[in-house]
């Protein structure tokens, strides 16, 4: 009760390029949700707030100060017995003002290729270990205009879903530890996360940005 919707593939997204959205259409979307720079910004979504995350990393590449998920996302909140409604929330529309990008929170190609060249920085690749080995080249209904299977050399293989535990909630800190300390990624060398079109690894970013720093 009370949250406002938000379309991942035609809200969160710029439509034309292949893009997250501009950001005079991050300030309009912003603006009609009733947000402002000081409102506290609490995400959740299906399938283990795969698709808030991305909102989450887009909201703090454009400078939202406090922006947090919801554990658990909304199969926790169903679990949990707690009320659902399909009632659209009314908010008084603000004239939002979003910060110049901070593209410190994005890997553009050129920058990915230095890195692996140099081997300054370790890469894990969150999509499902099919995809990794090429086996598949994206997941099953969203094709997500794939080209060709496989991973980028060197990348280690750890599915995003592996950061969760079976209600949806992230696992502890040890755990999460052990799950990429298991694979090398140890927080010696800068991380470069990625996936398809940065859903996904928007969600190990959270985890390694936010819950393992």
């Amino acid at each position: 009760p009370g949250a406002v919707g938000w379309a991942w593939d035609t809200q969160l997204c710029d439509t034309v390029r292949r893009d997250i959205i501009p950001k005079a259409k991050f300030e309009q979307l912003m603006g009609e949700a009733g947000i402002s720079p000081d409102t506290t910004v609490v995400l959740y979504g299906d399938n283990n707030n795969w698709f808030a995350a991305w909102a989450f990393w887009q909201l703090k590449v454009y400078g939202h100060r406090d922006v947090r998920l919801m554990n658990g996302g909304r199969k926790k909140w169903i679990a949990e017995g707690r009320d659902l409604v399909k009632d659209v929330p009314s908010s008084p529309k603000t004239s939002y003002r979003a910060s110049e990008p901070d593209t410190s929170l994005r890997a553009f190609l050129p920058e990915v290729i230095k890195a692996v060249d140099a081997r300054a920085a370790q890469l894990v690749d969150v999509r499902s270990p099919q995809e990794f080995s090429g086996e598949l080249l994206a997941p099953p209904g969203l094709p997500e205009t794939c080209q060709r299977g496989g991973h980028i050399p060197g990348a280690k293989s750890i599915p995003w879903g592996k950061a969760c535990n079976d209600d949806g909630t992230f696992k502890s800190p040890e755990e999460l530890k052990a799950l990429y300390g298991g694979a090398g990624i140890d927080g010696t060398k800068p991380v470069i996360a990625y996936c398809r079109i940065g859903e996904r690894s928007s969600h190990t970013w959270f985890v390694l940005k936010y819950l393992l720093g």
